[in-house]
């Protein structure tokens, strides 16, 4: 399915920005290097629900693997598998040395090859606002997860990293570009955000659960910031003004990050990331659920 937003593209996602795992490599080791406070976001994310260790887990847009370790850690009497629509990816993820744990698949988060109430947990993380028909990609998720069964959805802000967005405007002004027709670049996440995710979660889930994660990226120099900027290129340079080079604009960016520098000492990027968890009756919502069911007049339905 080809669309104009270049971050659902399939063709853009699976040949260039995700048809090998350097991009998303370059970005994980700039957050890993760069973070104030340091946190290792995989683990915080799967420490956001309760685990029984036999967990069958199902990770959609695994990625190279990122949360092999961590998921394997919490089911060590599970069954854990993963897919990617990217073959590129899949093919990186079975050279993980923790492959032989998982069964790898290259497939479609809107069609999963997996029977009806299969799943205790299903992973979507950072990677749903990719999916063009994303209430496909929900009913799908939910119908494999067992009725107890919990999906966790990491996702970015819509307010995540705005001095790089005041940043590029900024740039498009000194390209002589910016104007009343002229379109702001739209956040990669656009499709799937923190603020509007619950509600998109709620078409198909009884219960929605929020975590926010905030923190910085502080950069000493330039140079990590842009490289960080061009891991980007593949879904930001579709976006750019015509008469304007994804060189010209970077060479401007890299002036006005290097100025914000010599004044403060360092290039302060404000980040705001979090976690969903929706079920039907499970996980944090099991009591709850269950007191309605049982006609409990003391618990508020709103």
């Amino acid at each position: 399915m080809t669309t104009n937003n270049p971050g659902t593209d399939r063709e853009t996602l699976t040949t260039k920005e995700y048809g090998s795992d350097a991009t998303l490599r370059a970005r994980q080791n700039t957050h890993e290097r760069y973070s104030v406070p340091k946190i290792n976001f995989f683990e915080w994310v799967l420490d956001r629900v309760q685990w029984r260790g036999d967990e069958r887990v199902l990770d959609v847009g695994m990625g190279p693997g990122v949360y092999f370790d961590a998921v394997l850690a919490r089911v060590p009497n599970g069954h854990y598998v993963a897919g990617d629509l990217s073959m590129g990816m899949a093919r990186k993820a079975m050279q993980h040395p923790q492959s032989w744990n998982v069964d790898i698949f290259n497939g479609d988060a809107q069609t999963l090859p997996f029977p009806d109430r299969y799943f205790d947990v299903v992973l979507a993380n950072h990677m749903l606002y990719h999916v063009p028909d994303l209430e496909s990609a929900l009913s799908e998720m939910h119908r494999v997860l067992k009725p107890s069964g919990l999906l966790i959805t990491a996702t970015n802000s819509r307010y995540n990293m705005p001095e790089f967005d005041q940043l590029m405007w900024r740039a498009y002004g000194l390209l002589g570009v910016a104007g009343p027709n002229t379109e702001p670049m739209k956040s990669i996440e656009g499709n799937y955000q923190l603020e509007d995710a619950p509600g998109k979660l709620h078409h198909h889930f009884k219960a929605v659960v929020r975590y926010d994660l905030p923190g910085s990226l502080v950069f000493p120099t330039v140079q990590p910031a842009l490289d960080y900027l061009n891991s980007m290129r593949a879904l930001r340079e579709p976006q750019l003004p015509r008469r304007v080079s994804w060189e010209d604009f970077l060479d401007v960016l890299a002036e006005q990050m290097q100025r914000l520098i010599n004044h403060f000492g360092e290039l302060m990027i404000s980040k705001l990331s979090g976690v969903l968890i929706a079920t039907d009756e499970g996980g944090f919502a099991s009591d709850y659920i269950a007191r309605l069911n049982a006609g409990d007049s003391t618990v508020e339905q709103g």
